[in-house]
């Protein structure tokens, strides 16, 4: 395999490159939208990594749609939902299963299990989840 130019840099040449680049999910700061909805993040300038845990399952209708300029792929880590995509039939997606969505496409999820968690990954960042 060629990996083009390797990195031939020593772990500890590389530490203060690091620094602030790792987060342990029980030390995370957390976000709580509502006592059902819990969020973490960490981001680099130009990628966002989101971790959200809904503790309110299952719900009986779907959340509100909603759109944003910002590309979105997501990782179920736990639990099973559906999702929905405009005017399209809805997906039902489980623990391991991904999906991704456009720039400024209407979405939106509904839980079927009483804990869900997904990891959503957004290019730009979501400045306005940094000031919440």
């Amino acid at each position: 395999l060629d990996y083009g130019d390797m990195d031939t840099r020593q772990p500890s040449e590389l530490s203060s490159m690091m620094d602030g680049i790792w987060q342990n999910y029980d030390e995370a700061p957390v976000t709580h939208l509502s006592s059902d909805i819990e969020r973490r993040i960490i981001h680099t300038n130009n990628l966002m990594l989101v971790v959200v845990d809904f503790y309110d399952g299952p719900t009986e209708a779907p959340d509100p749609f909603h759109h944003h300029v910002h590309e979105q792929v997501s990782f179920i880590a736990e639990g099973e939902i559906l999702l929905f995509e405009g005017d399209k039939e809805s997906v039902p997606l489980k623990k391991g299963d991904m999906f991704a969505m456009p720039s400024d496409v209407p979405h939106t999820i509904q839980r079927l299990t009483k804990h869900v968690r997904i990891v959503d990954s957004f290019t730009p960042i979501r400045a306005e989840f940094l000031t919440k």
